[in-house]
């Protein structure tokens, strides 16, 4: 088993280790956690950009010692031209996956940025310029990075959907060719839009010549999208939900995440009585799925969606007698019937806690593998599709509306432990997430478990999820076989994988201790690390 990374002074975690170290460099200088996640942020987009990339959106949890934690939303709105009756005027009956037609959300990725930044400023005396934050990521796409074993079978497997759609051969096949595996990977015009943002300010990518260049080529490809859709965007600075929890206080992102399912999962679990179980038993993954199915069907797929369009406060899904009421319907010896109604999706989760205690638990996605596969020839940005999310039934909960935001699988997580420690923790992986969260979560907070392990241990999930398309409750082949007969005696739909699979998602999390001592874990299913000093 891979050993917990121990620090003192500052500690990041990401899926790739040139985005830790990224971080990490940014708080030997002096930076704050803000910063720090800035630059490890846009190295990301640059080292592993079939999961991320400047053209997708994100959100933020960021916590203060003594303060109460504040979140951002840095998701983009559908077009204002985006409506059923446009896409019906298409012929079409849903959103293609991919192409420019999925490409109809604005990406809020760098308003995010800004926001965050403006906090950093405020709160938190941040003093590190836009120039040095992105120095590492400007630096990896003019001289060249080494291509991941990730990237490149992400590449090789979805070539035949994707290089024939605008601009992505040119920019993820260079020559025509997939990118082998420790090959040197240059994306100079990707370099250039970066310094563009260096040089006239984030603001730039919405209300600027590079924000003008953006909507040129998104018109002539035939995307809804406008110049007058960038304008209006502003990344919003929300409160945070959270869940009273018999270990500490449970923090996650407001809708349309869906991070009020990742609480209520291990709401659900504390009361359905989780400590008194053995670790990693039969009995734990069948009340995390059962949990899971709970929270899927009777709070996600009735309620999470732009929260200008709920009917319910997404707060008030989380009072002690929905959860209760909740996990009265498990039962212990039976798994429930599953509909399989779960969406795919891939992104990159990273945190870091500097040495004042400051943490930041983030997330940043194009939604599906390279996003909507598209490529703007002017500035090389990969948009993502996270609008293919959207429903064009009238009376869906997440039906298409201009300027409504869709659903995301993205959230963030952070905890307030009872005895003093913080805690930061995340995956990516679709709807795997909060499933993946509540392993991550019960293992350390829950059994004691050390950070490494938590992540590291054979994990499930239910479900589709980032790399695959079938609903069975699929398990690491080193969970077991007595455990995996056991499941299947309570009626479970399982698949066996592999030992270390990629599509259990990228998890990671982050420790503070009263003493400012901190630990942290990284997925060796990624490509990732943790760097402290």
């Amino acid at each position: 088993m891979i050993q917990t990374s121990y620090a003192r002074r500052g500690i990041a975690v990401a899926s790739h280790s040139l985005a830790a170290q990224s971080a990490a460099a940014v708080l030997r200088e002096g930076g704050n956690a803000i910063e720090a996640m800035v630059s490890a942020a846009a190295t990301i987009s640059v080292v592993y950009p079939h999961m991320t990339g400047i053209g997708g959106d994100a959100f933020w949890l960021i916590a203060g010692p003594g303060e109460e934690p504040v979140a951002i939303d840095a998701s983009g709105p559908a077009a204002a031209a985006a409506s059923i009756s446009f896409y019906a005027s298409q012929g079409l009956k849903t959103i293609p996956p991919r192409g420019v037609l999925a490409a109809n959300t604005v990406a809020g990725t760098i308003g995010g940025w800004e926001r965050a930044l403006s906090i950093s400023n405020s709160k938190y005396a941040g003093r590190l310029p836009l120039s040095r934050l992105l120095a590492d990521a400007i630096y990896y796409a003019e001289q060249g990075v080494p291509v991941t074993a990730s990237q490149e079978l992400n590449t090789s497997g979805k070539r035949a959907e994707l290089e024939n759609l605008p601009g992505f051969a040119q920019r993820f096949m260079p020559g025509g060719t997939v990118p082998m595996r420790g090959a040197l990977f240059v994306q100079e015009p990707l370099a250039a839009t970066l310094r563009r943002l260096v040089e006239a300010g984030l603001g730039d990518f919405y209300r600027g010549d590079l924000a003008r260049s953006i909507a040129k080529d998104l018109a002539a490809l035939g995307s809804p999208l406008s110049l007058a859709d960038l304008g209006a965007y502003t990344a919003k600075e929300v409160v945070p939900l959270k869940l009273a929890h018999s270990t500490g206080t449970l923090y996650n992102m407001t809708p349309p995440t869906q991070g009020v399912i990742s609480l209520a999962i291990l709401g659900i679990l504390d009361r359905l009585g989780l400590a008194r179980m053995e670790a990693d038993s039969a009995d734990h993954v069948h009340a995390v799925v059962e949990a899971t199915k709970q929270a899927f069907t009777r709070i996600r797929d009735l309620h999470i969606t732009d929260p200008a369009y709920m009917k319910a406060d997404a707060q008030s899904l989380l009072e002690d007698a929905a959860l209760k009421s909740l996990a009265s319907r498990i039962d212990m010896k039976k798994a429930a019937p599953w509909a399989g109604k779960s969406a795919p999706g891939g992104t990159i989760w990273m945190g870091v806690i500097d040495g004042q205690g400051r943490a930041v638990s983030f997330i940043q996605s194009i939604y599906h593998e390279f996003g909507s596969g598209v490529v703007l020839p002017g500035s090389h940005i990969n948009w993502q599709n996270r609008g293919c999310s959207f429903s064009l039934a009238e009376a869906a909960v997440n039906s298409l509306r201009p300027g409504k935001k869709p659903f995301h699988t993205l959230n963030p997580a952070y905890a307030r432990l009872r005895d003093g420690r913080s805690m930061v923790y995340g995956t990516m992986g679709g709807d795997g997430q909060p499933q993946t969260l509540a392993a991550v979560f019960t293992r350390y907070a829950v059994f004691n478990q050390t950070v490494q392990r938590a992540v590291s241990a054979p994990r499930w999930l239910l479900g589709r999820t980032w790399g695959s398309a079938s609903e069975s409750l699929k398990l690491e082949a080193r969970i077991g076989a007595s455990l995996i007969e056991d499941l299947k005696a309570r009626g479970h739909d399982v698949e066996v994988l592999g030992d270390f699979e990629e599509t259990m998602g990228h998890a990671g999390a982050l420790v503070r201790h009263p003493s400012g001592m901190m630990e942290g874990g990284f997925d060796p299913r990624s490509d990732g690390s943790v760097a402290g000093f």
